[in-house]
């Protein structure tokens, strides 16, 4: 399992890594690579934040430090973020999807941590490391 999800993982950041490239490299990459940017931003986040559905009625019989309430209201939050993205210009939109998936990991990581595997969380921290630097990227790209 761990080969597969991986291999998705990675697979998943071809978009990001294309559209940081095209951003910064092209001559003149026209306004729909940077909207398609952000638009695969805003799907993936909202993406990732759904798996807390599941996991707030799998929370309901066991211990974890966060309730399943809190994984619902979290779930909305993020997917709220990931919308209020595409409403945003520049800079700013990059800044809230590169915060958005920093935190999204910082709750797996810190809030979930005993329920994820552990390759799981060094997977996760480095493709979200990666998906930081291209909205950095991205946000700086003229």
């Amino acid at each position: 399992m761990a080969r597969l999800v991986a291999l998705v993982g990675l697979a998943g950041l071809v978009p990001f890594l294309a559209g940081t490239t095209l951003l910064l490299l092209a001559p003149d990459p026209g306004p729909a690579i940077r909207a398609g940017f952000y638009l695969y931003s805003a799907g993936i986040l909202a993406f990732m934040a759904g798996a807390y559905w599941p996991l707030a009625m799998q929370l309901e019989e066991r211990s974890y430090p966060l309730s399943p309430m809190v994984m619902l209201l979290l779930s909305q939050a993020f997917f709220l973020l990931a919308g209020l993205g595409l409403l945003l210009d520049g800079p700013a939109r990059a800044l809230l999807y590169g915060l958005g998936f920093l935190a999204l990991y910082l709750v797996d990581a810190r809030g979930l941590r005993d329920y994820w595997p552990a390759w799981y969380l060094r997977l996760r921290l480095g493709l979200t490391l990666a998906v930081v630097i291209c909205q950095g990227l991205v946000g700086l790209a003229r």
